[in-house]
């Protein structure tokens, strides 16, 4: 009885637990709200909001796509591009710099999860962490997660850290498996092991996402911001920029689709990892796999928010003939691969992973030019996917019973 008692008062715990994740049809800020009710008023700004198409847009839509999807590109040329993918993206921040992509501003009123919860929620959630749910029976929640800290030589040069963490993440690389046999390794063994709220940035290019949510988090010590991308050249980039804060980020180069490469902190600490226009550009086989090691990575109640482009964006329709891999996955001039995602797609491939939805839904938009009359639609999908509380299901069921009948 005593652990029906104590998993019962976890589960109150987790219906009074501020709902600080948004979910439904509309974030809080419904995707902007500038509404196109009069069409003859359609070039007075440069974007309208919740577009419905037309049948016939539509129409026109798959058509353009099956007449630039009917030409693929040869084999040969394919594996090119998938061997050589970090080479092009590097190619391509050495020519653009910092300078072709714009800061995402719109992050924070898209994604409210990014920042802390205030410290009185942030206890409430803590209470549900998997430090929490280790004093639980055996067969209630799951047990803490033991992670084997990756080893990983110059990790300290990679990830760049003030005095406490240099010598921290040194001692992170040189631990030899002697060490690693004597147990569990102390928490204080990788960058940002004191913070209390975690974040991993997947695909950070040169830092338009970085600098924002780090501007945003210099009132929250407590946060501690990751963000990778396999363009060393993107890495460098961030690195360099005058507001980069070792102290409270972590910059490393690393490839999301190698399942065997470490990370420079151990699994199921994150609090949220942003995924935003990055998985479209890998190869749709791989795609799962890599959503299945990120989700590895957050803690419970941890979320990933998940933005890209959506099937039939005007960028899928501006390909030509011949630039087309497989079926909604095409090639650019420079090399670098997109694709373009369904709803369903994304709603199958979070919830392969063990992600609970929280949010999915279709960003339709109406972009205009005014100088030259050209009206232009783009197509993202938006998602939140949630890594659940750990009640295995024959205690879950057991639980709710005796909370229904008193």
């Amino acid at each position: 009885m005593n652990v029906i008692w104590r998993n019962s008062v976890s589960c109150r715990r987790i219906r009074n637990v501020p709902h600080r994740y948004q979910s439904g049809n509309h974030p809080v800020v419904p995707l902007g709200s500038r509404i196109l009710s009069d069409p003859a008023k359609v070039f007075e700004h440069n974007m309208w909001d919740h577009m419905q198409w037309s049948e016939e847009e539509e129409a026109a839509a798959k058509k353009k796509v099956e007449e630039n999807s009917a030409v693929r590109v040869l084999l040969e040329e394919q594996v090119k591009y998938e061997d050589e993918a970090s080479k092009y993206w590097d190619t391509f921040y050495k020519i653009h710099k910092n300078k072709f992509f714009k800061d995402r501003n719109w992050l924070l009123r898209e994604f409210p999860e990014i920042i802390p919860v205030d410290q009185k929620t942030e206890q409430k959630l803590r209470e549900l962490s998997w430090d929490h749910a280790k004093t639980s029976a055996a067969d209630g929640f799951s047990r803490m997660h033991r992670p084997t800290m990756p080893q990983e030589k110059n990790h300290e040069e990679r990830c760049g850290s003030s005095d406490s963490q240099s010598k921290a993440g040194l001692h992170f690389s040189n631990l030899d498996s002697k060490e690693h046999r004597k147990g569990p390794l102390k928490t204080e063994l990788f960058p940002g092991s004191n913070a209390t709220f975690r974040i991993l940035e997947v695909g950070c290019g040169a830092g338009n996402s970085v600098f924002p949510i780090l501007n945003t988090l210099q009132n929250a010590p407590e946060s501690f911001l990751y963000c990778c991308d396999f363009a060393s050249g993107a890495v460098e980039l961030v690195k360099l920029h005058s507001s980069y804060r070792a102290a409270q980020c972590c910059a490393f180069v690393h490839d999301v689709c190698d399942e065997g490469l470490p990370y420079p902190f151990p699994d199921g600490i994150l609090d949220v990892i942003l995924l935003v226009f990055v998985l479209s550009s890998i190869h749709p086989d791989r795609m799962q796999g890599v959503v299945n090691r990120l989700s590895n990575l957050l803690k419970p109640g941890g979320m990933l928010l998940f933005r890209d482009y959506g099937r039939y964006d005007k960028t899928q329709l501006r390909f030509k003939k011949g630039h087309c891999l497989s079926e909604n996955f095409y090639v650019r001039g420079d090399g670098t691969r997109a694709y373009f995602f369904t709803k369903g797609e994304v709603h199958n491939m979070f919830c392969k992973a063990g992600l609970d939805e929280k949010q999915n839904l279709v960003d339709r938009r109406l972009q205009v030019n005014r100088k030259k009359q050209v009206k232009m639609h783009r197509v993202w999908v938006q998602g939140k996917f949630q890594k659940p509380l750990h009640l295995t299901q024959k205690t879950s069921k057991l639980v709710f019973s005796l909370l229904s009948h008193g």
